[in-house]
């Protein structure tokens, strides 16, 4: 057998389902051994940023490492952006560069790349294969480093010359792991004493408090999060990425903290509590508004779970570092805690989030032109099925669906790519997760700088006829940046705007069907038919940009002489 049809036989025995990728002219032998194979698909993307993209939706809803592969040159370079972010984001992606022939290095020859050293900064690991024989155990490495500790990607870079070499291998040298074909992988506990001592820390505490980080969602710690929560009545609040551990209607879940998108009782919670119990969550700088919040307090004691021993006490000083993956430590603390009665200060901060939601509603129903963004989210809530996952950009829809999305814990999830912000997620995203799941339509949510990064995989969409729902908030600027060119530049706008382009008619061409809306009345029929139609569709809403009213940013509030914890 080839190299690459080995490569193949182990993608198949680690259970790989789904590849994403591009053809190029040094992958085609490893098309070629794919082309066999009775158990993987292949998903063709526009480009191979996009394809990483994908790779990245179905990690994350999968609970499996992703795959995607790219051709060398060019192919290598427009994947970077994808792999630094689930990297960073901790999510298991293994990446597949096919490369120039050895033979070729050094010689000039057409896309010659020192891949490996590529990758090396924004990978767990980044390796170049020089023989065909260290194809099986590189490839368990991959998958072992990709799921383990810390989740994030890995690349493989392989030769043309290794992927259409002859090979042979014994079977005690073709296997999988399967303790990698899921993710977190070889999970560890934290010790006995520090359980106990984090236990006695929550019986003894008055006003405890988890801020629950991407990392309980990755590690599947919801669960146990809602039954310690309910067991010894703490509230919880969530970064952007943590949303969704609890339903968002349940009694102890406040809301989302941090800089962007932010609930004000929840901030409260935060900044009132005696014990705060980080779980899965970096404390970077959008939940600590740039290591501000809270105000450190000698009466608060602050604990830290993490996986990954480097991020505990790396931002602020801890009293108790739990190393340990979140789920596990969860669990054994769950069978210590005493229960307890409703702790008094909840009733108060439930009254509050009860508030602004009343206060809220004005905006969420408003009949203003050109729409509100709010009264986008508040439709799209009355409309979301069970299970729903929606995937947004980090741009425009940011701040207003961290703060107005509810989602009602029956598998639903809000996903933003958080660590770089890169624009252009959204739409390959949605493909990433119809390949994971096809029991409920994604939602993709994005702006129009987005939209024009990544608007080539609506003919992806088409062409697998992905069911997606795609909302475009078409505002005519990249309005993020014009905002703050706004605060700091005194309104001298410098490239931020462009043309508003009718996507609508953009889709269509692309064999989308779509709608152009301007009026709630549009958005509301337009929603219904969205939700009607079985194939892929967009709709353009031209919306209210954040340069004329400010979302709900806690530092830009804070700049422009409004309290943040008191407005909506």
């Amino acid at each position: 057998m080839t190299g690459a049809e080995y490569l193949v036989w182990l993608l198949e025995a680690y259970d790989v389902e789904c590849i994403f990728g591009l053809p190029g002219d040094t992958n085609v032998p490893f098309y070629r051994a794919l082309y066999k194979s009775t158990k993987i698909r292949h998903v063709m993307a526009r480009d191979e940023r996009s394809a990483v993209f994908m790779a990245d939706a179905y990690a994350r809803l999968t609970g499996k490492p992703a795959v995607c592969e790219c051709p060398s040159g060019a192919g290598a370079m427009y994947s970077l952006p994808g792999i630094a972010e689930a990297t960073a984001s901790s999510v298991p992606v293994i990446l597949l560069t096919s490369d120039i022939p050895l033979k070729g290095e050094g010689r000039g020859m057409i896309t010659e790349l020192d891949n490996a050293k590529l990758f090396e900064p924004v990978t767990k690991l980044s390796v170049q294969l020089k023989t065909a024989a260290k194809i099986p155990e590189t490839v368990r490495r991959a998958f072992r480093v990709a799921t383990s500790g810390r989740p994030g990607a890995v690349h493989i870079t392989l030769p043309e010359d290794l992927l259409a070499e002859q090979v042979v291998f014994g079977e005690e040298e073709i296997y999988a792991e399967a303790a990698c074909k899921t993710f977190p992988s070889l999970q560890t506990r934290a010790p006995q004493a520090v359980v106990e001592q984090l236990a006695a820390l929550i019986d003894a505490a008055s006003k405890p408090v988890i801020v629950a980080g991407g990392g309980a969602n990755l590690s599947r710690a919801t669960g146990v999060i809602q039954a310690l929560a309910e067991r010894a009545q703490i509230a919880v609040v969530t970064t952007i990425t943590g949303q969704g551990t609890l339903p968002d209607e349940h009694p102890l879940a406040l809301g989302v903290i941090g800089d962007n998108g932010f609930h004000p009782h929840a901030a409260r919670a935060v900044d009132a509590s005696d014990l705060l119990i980080y779980v899965g969550c970096k404390v970077g700088s959008v939940v600590s508004i740039g290591w501000t919040f809270p105000v450190r307090n000698v009466a608060r004691t602050i604990v830290q779970i993490d996986i990954d021993a480097q991020v505990l006490g790396n931002t602020q000083r801890n009293d108790l570092s739990v190393p340990g993956d979140a789920r596990l430590v969860l669990e054994d603390v769950l069978a210590l805690v005493k229960p307890h009665e409703a702790r008094s200060w909840l009733g108060p901060l439930n009254e509050q989030r009860d508030q602004f939601w009343k206060t809220a509603l004005p905006l969420l129903t408003s009949d203003a032109s050109p729409l509100k963004p709010q009264r986008v989210v508040h439709e799209l809530n009355r409309r979301l099925p069970p299970g729903t996952k929606v995937l947004s950009d980090a741009g425009t829809p940011t701040p207003h669906m961290s703060r107005f999305l509810k989602l009602p814990g029956d598998g639903s999830r809000l996903i933003i790519p958080r660590a770089f912000g890169g624009l252009g997620w959204a739409i390959p995203a949605v493909v990433g997760a119809w390949q994971a799941s096809q029991t409920t339509r994604p939602v993709g949510l994005f702006g129009d700088g987005s939209f024009g990064m990544s608007c080539g995989e609506l003919e992806t969409l088409s062409r697998l006829n992905v069911p997606a729902i795609l909302l475009h908030f078409n505002n005519g600027c990249f309005g993020w940046i014009k905002a703050l060119q706004k605060m700091h530049n005194a309104g001298q706008y410098l490239s931020v705007d462009f043309t508003k382009l009718d996507a609508a008619c953009i889709a269509e061409a692309f064999g989308l069907k779509a709608w152009r809306v301007a009026t709630p009345s549009q958005l509301e029929a337009a929603l219904d038919g969205a939700f009607a139609h079985m194939g892929p569709v967009l709709i353009d809403i031209v919306v209210e940009s954040i340069v004329d009213e400010l979302p709900p940013v806690y530092t830009w509030m804070k700049a422009s002489g409004k309290d943040p914890l008191l407005a909506v």
